[in-house]
């Protein structure tokens, strides 16, 4: 969910508006995940118990010890917790319940990180769909960093052929796309052959400037499945986009404020392929995936500002005045006045 914080004094005020997103994604496409490292004790209890957060008095719950699984319970707590700190929490769930670890990491989606490829000298994101063990590949040279020590597991891993040929043209496209719309930050695209077709994803991360105490970051995550017509006219695209948001503000004039939250959006659509040669095909898809990548971002990016900022800026306006105490009082002295003169009469 969105989530705001103040903290003045000491003390805590929290609001909260629900966002319709979920952290179970469609995520299954990935690539085999390694342990964390990380532990949070204050979830133990919950995910040694299997049990969901107290619930308040006036609810009653049908859960039991017996119908409640793990792998639920850790998604319930997690969209219980603060979204700003999924991450951690997500570590922390995965050091008490190491079972659950592939099923979490292909399910929740967490802020990205980026690493500099040592052979381009450019910035890559990194995500569970390049990584095997503590290598990630990097899309401007197809290696690992730092490489990995059987090289049979990096020719299984590395694309090639036409997955890679078109892996190359969505970063080169993606890339002046996000130049463009979001003025910097780092995208990379990421592509891997199926039995029918091929799957991928798309990331972009951008982290605003620390200017005035604010802090800012978006990080969208796309990922798509394609399944090509026999007779190779069109295509079937399946998208699936997650935003994650997280905004702050920390100076000394005003209170702490915290704003952070994810939205999922799924789409699926067919496509036509222009061309009848290899390379025409590839260019088609090319072209189909950004133009549908694009119409998730603007969608997305329109939701969040007109309903999701709206409601919380309606939120923030019940609970908090900008007109002085004193001066309010004198408007509600008046208005009383003028009703009592026209009772008069």
């Amino acid at each position: 969910g969105i989530r705001c914080c103040s903290r003045k004094n000491g003390y805590l005020q929290e609001w909260s508006s629900e966002w319709s997103s979920s952290y179970i994604g469609p995520h299954s496409l990935g690539t085999p995940h390694r342990p964390a490292t990380s532990s949070t004790l204050d979830l133990a209890a919950q995910l040694e118990q299997h049990q969901h957060p107290p619930i308040p008095p006036t609810f009653t719950s049908s859960y039991t010890m017996a119908t409640i699984d793990p792998f639920d319970a850790a998604l319930d707590l997690l969209r219980r917790l603060p979204p700003n700190s999924t991450k951690q929490n997500l570590q922390g769930i995965i050091s008490l319940r190491p079972e659950l670890e592939e099923d979490l990491l292909s399910s929740v989606d967490v802020a990205l990180t980026s690493k500099r490829c040592a052979k381009s000298g450019r910035d890559f994101l990194c995500c569970d769909y390049n990584r095997d063990g503590s290598s990630y590949r990097s899309p401007w040279s197809n290696e690992f960093q730092p490489p990995l020590e059987d090289e049979g597991d990096a020719i299984d891993l590395i694309p090639g052929g036409r997955v890679r040929r078109m892996e190359e043209a969505l970063n080169a496209g993606f890339d002046v796309y996000r130049e463009l719309y979001y003025e910097g930050g780092v995208s990379s695209a990421y592509l891997w052959a199926l039995d029918e077709g091929f799957a991928g994803v798309v990331l972009f991360k951008k982290t605003a400037d620390a200017r005035g105490g604010g802090k800012g970051g978006w990080d969208s995550i796309h990922v798509l499945e394609v399944n090509e017509a026999a007779t190779k006219r069109s295509a079937h695209y399946k998208l699936t986009s997650t935003v994650i948001l997280d905004l702050g503000l920390q100076t000394s004039s005003v209170d702490n404020l915290e704003l952070a939250g994810n939205l999922t959006r799924q789409t699926e659509q067919d496509m036509p392929l222009q061309g009848l040669r290899d390379a025409e095909i590839e260019q088609s898809h090319v072209v189909n995936i950004g133009r549908t990548v694009e119409d998730m971002e603007t969608r997305m990016r329109n939701l969040l500002q007109e309903v999701y900022f709206g409601k919380a800026k309606d939120v923030v306006g019940d609970l908090r005045s900008i007109q002085p105490l004193s001066e309010a009082e004198k408007d509600r002295a008046a208005h009383r006045d003028v009703i009592d003169k026209m009772g008069v009469r």
